[in-house]
């Protein structure tokens, strides 16, 4: 299969592309590049949410009563919250693709290919060339130290997961570490895997540093799901920080835990410019995260060219490297972190060469206009192998 060239004079094709709210920003990004890198195809995009589930509040109400029926052992005792439940249960899972296939019955035709963000659901439509692009697979958490088995969700959920990746034409990821999970826990052919990473969320222009050259011993900290970036970690470690540097802050973007401590500053949820302006403000970022499916924040500051402390696992190995742009050290280490930072905060002029490395680093890999380009060429070629 091939698309029509770019203004060609006859009925242009479309991209079903299917995503679920904002995903931390990813989706209006990823819609953004599909426009930009297939001018010959219109995007019709398709939110889980808002066009699909709110229209059918009986699934909706019903699949809370599968949530209690699968999981109701892991609710009561707190391993499993609904809102992370309530897209692994079986029932949701194929009344998602029951009612999607509904939605575009009699239409494959007008599609060259259909896209899904993400790897809840299974979005492929029957006689449409179907690809997939995410940050994740559930058996990833296994690689992750410490994560509990029996935390996992239901064994038919993630039967049905598998299904996704079977019923793609190719997968792409934003971490080689998903990439081997695909290849070793879903026996997923190495061929139909391919790691093309993302960008930023707030605009990555170059701007002046307002830190004192490094010099003003400001730690950052970006992340909404507090317990899972290793925010608490991050807390204990800061205290032995402020012991030994009397000048060091930390700024808490995203998460609002509490604190008293003078130097520590909490914002929670600001704008994408607030963001911008804090990190030009910062000396380091600091991401001690327990898990880490990507790591969106790391590369913002790199494209603002500081250099960052963080866990060694999940992608934060694919991104930061280790004592080149920043430093990698072990999770749930409070003295190993509060170590890392101290050496940073302390020489502004190692803090500026591996900035400056993983600025270099983030342009030439991380962008969402070299994501674009790779999922261009890989579809296409894709498609080139594709029957009509």
């Amino acid at each position: 299969m091939t698309l029509p060239p770019a203004g060609a004079s006859v009925r242009k094709k479309k991209i079903a592309y299917i995503r679920r709210g904002h995903f931390s920003n990813t989706n209006p990004r990823l819609g953004e590049q599909l426009r930009r890198v297939f001018p010959e195809c219109d995007v019709e995009e398709i939110d889980v949410n808002l066009d699909i589930l709110r229209r059918h509040e009986g699934v909706v109400i019903a699949n809370f009563f599968q949530i209690i029926r699968c999981y109701w052992r892991a609710l009561l005792t707190r391993r499993q919250t609904v809102f992370l439940a309530f897209y692994r249960t079986p029932f949701i899972f194929r009344k998602i693709r029951e009612l999607m296939r509904a939605r575009l019955e009699g239409r494959a035709g007008e599609f060259a290919f259909s896209l899904q963000s993400q790897s809840l659901y299974d979005a492929s439509i029957p006689g449409v060339p179907h690809f997939v692009y995410t940050d994740h697979t559930h058996l990833t958490n296994l690689s992750y130290p410490g994560y509990p088995r029996d935390q996992l969700f239901a064994h038919e959920w993630i039967d049905l997961e598998q299904e996704i990746y079977r019923h793609a034409c190719h997968v792409f990821v934003m971490g080689n570490h998903v990439r081997r999970s695909l290849i070793e826990d879903y026996a997923l052919d190495p061929a139909r895997a391919t790691c093309v990473f993302a960008g930023s969320n707030i605009d990555p222009a170059p701007v002046a540093l307002a830190n004192d050259n490094y010099a003003n011993q400001t730690v950052i900290f970006v992340g909404i799901d507090w317990a899972r970036k290793g925010g608490p970690i991050l807390l204990e470690a800061f205290e032995s920080v402020a012991q030994r540097l009397p000048r060091a802050r930390l700024v808490i973007i995203g998460s609002t835990p509490f604190t008293t401590h003078p130097r520590i500053e909490v914002l929670g949820r600001v704008p994408g410019e607030e963001v911008k302006r804090r990190l030009i403000e910062a000396s380091v970022l600091c991401l001690p995260t327990r898990a880490e499916p990507f790591g969106i924040a790391v590369i913002e500051a790199f494209h603002h060219c500081l250099p960052v402390v963080a866990s060694n696992i999940g992608a934060i190995t694919d991104l930061v490297r280790d004592g080149e742009s920043g430093r990698l050290v072990p999770p749930d280490d409070p003295a190993a972190l509060a170590d890392a930072l101290t050496a940073l905060l302390i020489d502004p002029v190692l803090c500026r060469r591996m900035g400056e490395r993983g600025n270099e680093i983030a342009r030439e890999h991380y962008s969402w206009d070299a994501v674009g380009d790779k999922l261009r060429a890989g579809i296409l070629a894709r498609l080139a192998n594709t029957s009509p």
